[in-house]
């Protein structure tokens, strides 16, 4: 730390850093627009302009910009300064001479950085009344709007787009004085983190065009603290409510997790929530032949009483994206030895062995920041692009890390940003991907590799075996496998923070175990590596550790007549395995409970459909797949219904049935006259799953309890301009309604409450005095850009295995190489980012770039069936030992099919010939979307 004068008051700083962030840091109000915590700085906007003075006697000083000077011991400054202040008061008025001035109506009012900057400089009054240039603004398709006219050129969105995100169909297009950022023409953004453009542009130039569709004023949102529901990564969101309506999501900041920045599925996925598919009422039939009739809460809980009664012959089938509290309060119903997981007897292997490598290996699993911070980094067998985006993105950063040390040995501070990417030009750490197809990260790889899962496994065990002859050598790998490995052990060798990322995406067990064999190896040499796994949902992990049997354990259970009562958590099993054994496991039970929130194939044939809460309705804990636990609290109550349609804004006012999965599986307890209640809010099921299962006792720190009082007061969910509360029910009640009452959480669902800074994990939102905008959360760190005050949220389960001097045993497992078969293909899975989802498909913005369904082939292959990209192709899968498997199929018209399918082809050429693609999830592929693959099939022209 160094000591540096503030308008001649002494402050602690942290040497070499930028002045404006240790003056943002120190709690200063500095105005500023192009420099970003994340994106350092250029010093392009002039606005945070300050005195500085040559030592103590000197009175006349000079102007510098804050973002552009160091930070040294004993320098002078001055942030008050009347000449400074009028420099920067200048520099507002010239930005805003071409800005439209039409707050009243840009989506950006209230929060917008533009206004709290010239406020802040006392820029009140419009002298300039000439003519304005005007712009074109661009279609950048369904998820961010355009209005070129507000821009004042501080170069963020390209910086971030171009130079931090890797897109490059974003661009400052320049002609003279005129400067323009946007595409070359029309048409949609093709990054998949385009949608961080509107919290990162200053003003309202990018805006959030879901929320355009059903907007309403920032400070009208009902928000809290909550979880991304859309893959593994555990990424911290803050989503808003109105009438009923989730209306959009914003990042929160976890320094730890996702920093800045949100992919674009988890920023405009949410509006599943508000989806027609919604389940919003109970639905029962008495019998197989009757359909599904709305019931009331009252009816439908009375008829599980009776037919669960004693409940000895009932079985539970958990789901991956539920919340712990939900699945263990099943797992309480039936019995711990009748609970099974919801997922196929594959997935469930690799997850318990992830797990296990996890909790007994050397190496310790990294958060996204420390990703960011790896200096050489291994993807085997992971589309990380596709799988988990945000992971993506930090491998982005980490690519940085190596080549930064060329701009240090050159005194280059690294907040330079622009000064340290001209000394680095091209330079990309070393990142090497091996997987089944071509990735969005190849253009920042050293080398790639493609293969199937056979030959992906070989290649990461001979990494290891390279770096550590003790580890399993394989037999017959080809001179240039071998060459490959050979040149990434010795990069991994050299590197300070060696990284290991792999994941279930291949779904082969030998992918999972080499990857582990690689990191054990750099381990046991000595050197801190670190072993990432990607993990497909919000709650693989967690589901993982409560422990289960597969679907087709399942299935045995339910044949061998231990249970006949199938009771179904938040699960679509038509997703999870084979058509044909999920048709079995459902025929085979008497009765069918299902509890979700989303209508589905398995929802159709259940006897009694229970109303679930989506994640914005609901509180609960997930596990990431770094195994951090992590709170998530329930937004707004759900109502009976949403009147119209998605661009409705208006629900009735009527509390309806829907509640957590966990509340109404505690009703299902107590409908049962042999049984007593055992749990009257969340506190009390989180404590009872941390009793039951020892490794989840951290879970009970991850957020403070219901009975967390700040001054005495809960924290408040509304803003305090939160407005119309009265109005909003007027034509209910000119009264004032009751808020409801929340017994789970220290939040409360007014505007009344603690006005200050609450404990990290139960930050609504981020507003500071003076700071509308998303830039507020400076006011929440003690070090901007660093972690939260109070730390960052969420509890690590999974720490590495002390090994005491002794070296981890690799696993010996060797796969063979992959043959091709005669007439047959390997089909592989091949992720999309938008599309392999289930849930967030459902938002029409993401269903709008979801991919469609195809097959995809190596031209050599094609040529040998005569076939031609756009041809359609007949698909007949292959089970184990090669039997074909037993299929009765139903389109989306409830048309019987037939046993093949039917997709277009599309042309992969560097997929291995004998091997095909097959997307994983994709809407409108039937069946398919529940295939386990790898898997064998039988491939001809139409």
């Amino acid at each position: 730390m160094t000591t540096i004068h503030i308008d001649n008051r002494p402050y602690p700083a942290k040497e070499g850093e930028n002045l404006l962030q240790e003056c943002l840091s120190l709690g200063f109000n500095l105005p500023y627009f192009c420099w970003h915590p994340a994106l350092g700085s250029v010093g392009a906007c002039r606005q945070c302009a300050i005195k500085q003075f040559k030592n103590e006697e000197d009175k006349h000083g000079k102007i510098v910009m804050a973002c552009m000077t160091a930070a040294k011991d004993g320098i002078r400054i001055s942030i008050d300064d009347p000449e400074a202040q009028e420099f920067r008061a200048s520099v507002a008025e010239w930005l805003m001479v071409n800005h439209p001035h039409d707050c009243p109506v840009c989506d950006e009012g209230g929060e917008c950085h533009l206004q709290d900057m010239t406020v802040m400089n006392g820029h009140v009054y419009r002298r300039y009344h000439g003519r304005k240039r005007t712009f074109h603004n661009q279609d950048l398709g369904p998820l961010v709007n355009h209005e070129m006219n507000r821009c004042i050129q501080c170069y963020r969105c390209t910086r971030f787009y171009r130079e931090y995100a890797g897109g490059r169909d974003l661009d400052a297009l320049v002609l003279r004085n005129q400067v323009y950022f946007g595409r070359h023409q029309d048409g949609v953004l093709e990054n998949e983190f385009s949608g961080n453009l509107v919290e990162v542009c200053p003003t309202g130039v990018f805006t959030d065009k879901t929320l355009k569709r059903h907007y309403t004023r920032k400070w009208d949102l009902q928000t809290a603290p909550s979880v991304c529901v859309h893959c593994g990564l555990g990424c911290n969101t803050i989503p808003g409510e109105r009438y009923g309506m989730l209306r959009r999501i914003r990042n929160r900041f976890n320094g730890a997790v996702n920093g800045y920045f949100l992919c674009d599925r988890g920023r405009y996925g949410y509006e599943f929530v508000n989806s027609r598919r919604r389940i919003r009422q109970p639905l029962l039939r008495k019998n197989r032949t009757q359909p599904l009739q709305p019931a009331s809460k009252r009816d439908a809980l009375q008829h599980l009483g009776e037919m669960l009664s004693g409940r000895a012959r009932a079985i539970g089938i958990g789901s991956p994206r539920a919340s712990l509290e939900a699945n263990f309060a099943l797992r309480a119903l039936v019995g711990g030895e009748r609970f099974y997981l919801g997922i196929s007897e594959r997935d469930s292997r690799l997850l318990a062995s992830v797990l296990d490598i996890l909790k007994k290996g050397p190496a310790r699993t990294p958060s996204l920041h420390e990703v960011e911070l790896a200096d050489a980094v291994l993807v085997l067998g992971e589309d990380v692009a596709n799988t988990a985006p945000r992971l993506g993105l930090a491998l982005r950063q980490s690519v940085r890390r190596q080549p930064e040390k060329m701009a240090k040995k050159t005194g280059i501070p690294l907040w330079n940003d622009h000064a340290v990417r001209e000394a680095m030009q091209e330079e990309h750490g070393p990142l090497f991907i091996a997987t089944l197809a071509n990735t969005r990260l190849d253009d920042i790889a050293t080398r790639t590799f493609r293969g199937p899962p056979a030959e992906l496994a070989r290649l990461g065990l001979a990494i290891a075996h390279a770096l550590d002859p003790i580890a399993p050598q394989v037999p017959g790998l080809s001179d240039t496998a071998q060459t490959l490995a050979d040149a990434i052990a010795e990069k991994l060798k050299a590197a300070e923070r060696p990284l290991v990322i792999s994941g279930i995406g291949c779904g082969d067990k030998a992918i999972v175990e080499a990857a582990a064999n690689v990191t054990w190896a750099l381990c046991n040499l000595g050197r801190p590596a670190e072993l990432c796994y990607v993990v497909p949902e919000c709650n693989s992990l967690g589901a993982t550790m409560l422990g289960g049997g597969s679907l087709e354990t399942a299935l045995e259970a339910m044949n061998d007549a231990a249970a006949d009562i199938l009771v179904i958590l938040e699960n679509d099993l038509y997703r999870r395995a084979d058509a044909a054994l999920v048709d079995r496991l459902l025929a085979v039970a008497r009765h069918i409970v299902m509890i979700d929130h989303i209508e589905h194939a398995t929802s159709a044939k259940a006897d009694v459909v229970l109303p679930a809460a989506a994640f914005a309705e609901a509180d609960g804990t997930l596990v990431n797949n770094e195994g951090r636990a992590q709170r998530f609290f329930q937004v707004f109550v759900p109502k009976e219904e949403i009147e119209g349609d998605i661009r409705g804004d208006t629900a009735r006012d009527i509390p309806g049935d829907i509640q957590e999965s966990w509340r109404w599986i505690r009703d299902i307890m107590l409908a049962d006259p042999g049984d007593e209640g055992q749990w009257s809010s969340l506190d009390d099921v989180t404590a009872a799953c941390a009793a039951a299962i020892p490794s989840l006792e951290p879970i009970l720190r991850a957020a403070p309890s219901a009975a967390f009082r700040m001054d005495g007061q809960k924290i408040p969910r509304e803003s305090h301009r939160y407005s119309g509360r009265t109005a909003m029910n007027a034509n209910v009640s000119i009264h004032e309604p009751e808020q409801p009452q929340d017994p789970d959480t220290a939040l409360a669902f007014s505007m009344e409450g603690y006005p200050g800074h609450p404990p990290p994990s139960l930050i609504p939102r981020f507003w500071a005095p003076g700071w509308n905008s998303i830039q507020a959360l400076n006011k929440f760190q003690d070090e901007v850009g660093g972690a939260l005050s109070g730390g960052d949220p969420g509890e690590r389960l999974i720490e590495p295995m002390p090994q005491a001097g002794k070296k981890a045993a690799y696993f010996e497992n060797m796969p063979a190489g992959f043959e091709p078969r005669a007439d047959e293909w390997l089909l592989l899975p091949l992720h999309h980012i938008f599309g392999s989802e289930e849930l967030s498909i459902l938002a029409p913005g993401i269903a709008e770039l979801g991919a469609q369904p195809y097959l995809a082939l190596n031209p050599e292959d094609a040529d040998a069936l005569e076939l031609a990209a756009g041809d359609e192709v007949q698909l007949r899968l292959k089970a184990q030992g090669d039997a074909q498997v037993d299929v009765t199929r139903e389109d989306s018209a409830n048309t019987a099919a037939t046993e093949i399918f039917r997709l277009p082809l599309r042309f992969k050429p560097e997929l291995l010939p004998g091997t095909a693609g097959l997307p994983v999830g994709l809407t409108g592929m039937g069946h398919l979307a529940g295939v386990v693959l790898p898997a064998w099939g039988e491939l001809k022209k139409v």
